[in-house]
């Protein structure tokens, strides 16, 4: 059997291994193919039967292209790169890893947040600039310190991320309040369960953990940061479209929103003009809350458990029929 991984390096850039997957056929890995659709896809792919990718697409031109592909492996939860109509057309299992990154995108979620309160980063590079040598005072920053306890934490999304990031958000104090269409017993211990009008009026900090669906995209808009308070802070490592982005820098720029910190945009590579660039009080990074060395590992783990239970005849974490 021939696996071909297309883009394995964001997920292992040579500090994982690949070996699981070589002990199951002739491997090939490229650490990029392409983004966009590309007839190098095609080609890449050839004649095996498992394709691995990230997000280079798999197209109903590329299954055309390449017949004897049964089965894609990819290595995220998202399988949107894929033509999901063409692979239940033409009998292609998709897999994909449904749960790898819970704790640590949590994590990463809250330090966005406290990035923005305490500014660690700019204060850093003030004193290795020679700025607290030179200060006439004892000490010094540039911008409000803020502090948690007691504020209030609206969650959109109480999903298995967002159970973390208010598990966190109650140890250092805060009130968090949540907005999920699966109200549970476990959601009930961590938040208060309200509509999302009263988690905007509400929430002095609200977190973004709900999936992209067509009801969700947009979320964050001009109307929607209207029902917030005034210096809301806003926190997005979930998917970009839920932001309008052009809104949300304008609400930036007339402090409306106090400061956002996102780790997705709209279009990934980000792109030159996007509005949040030159927004006031704007953290953005480039897509890593995912991307520690344990959850890349389970990642592997994962895709490799799929690709066995494929070639066994049971496949698991199926996303199609």
């Amino acid at each position: 059997m021939k696996i071909v991984v297309l883009d394995g390096y964001t997920e292992n850039p040579g500090d994982l291994s690949w070996e699981r997957l070589e002990t199951m056929g002739e491997l090939t890995v490229y650490d990029r193919t392409a983004y966009e659709e590309s007839p190098l896809i095609a080609e890449r792919i050839g004649d095996a039967e498992v394709v691995v990718t990230n997000k280079t697409p798999v197209s109903r031109a590329t299954m055309d292209a390449c017949p004897n592909l049964k089965a894609v492996a990819v290595l995220a939860t998202g399988y949107n790169v894929i033509d999901m109509e063409a692979a239940n057309e033409k009998g292609v299992t998709v897999m994909n890893v449904p749960t790898y990154g819970t704790d640590i995108v949590g994590q990463y979620a809250v330090g966005l947040l406290l990035e923005i309160c305490s500014h660690y980063g700019h204060h850093d590079q003030a004193v290795k600039d020679g700025r607290w040598e030179l200060n006439q005072d004892w000490c010094f920053w540039d911008f409000p310190m803020i502090e948690l306890a007691g504020k209030t934490a609206g969650i959109i999304g109480l999903g298995r991320i967002g159970k973390t990031t208010a598990r966190i958000l109650g140890a250092i104090g805060m009130k968090v309040l949540a907005h999920d269409g699966f109200e549970n017993d476990e959601g009930r211990k961590l938040a208060e369960y309200v509509s999302l009008d009263e988690l905007y009026a509400k929430s002095d900090v609200i977190f973004l953990h709900c999936p992209l669906f067509p009801e969700t995209e947009g979320l964050i808009n001009k109307e929607s940061i209207s029902k917030m308070k005034d210096g809301v802070i806003i926190i997005n490592n979930s998917r970009g479209p839920l932001v309008v982005e052009q809104d949300l820098a304008d609400a930036l720029n007339s402090g409306k929103v106090y400061a956002a910190a996102v780790d997705v945009v709209s279009t990934e590579p980000i792109r030159s003009d996007n509005p949040l660039l030159k927004a006031k009080n704007t953290i953005i990074t480039p897509h890593i809350s995912w991307a520690a060395k344990e959850a890349r590992q389970r990642i592997m783990d994962i895709t490799a458990n799929n690709i066995e239970s494929y070639v066994k005849g049971e496949p698991i974490n199926v996303v199609n029929s």
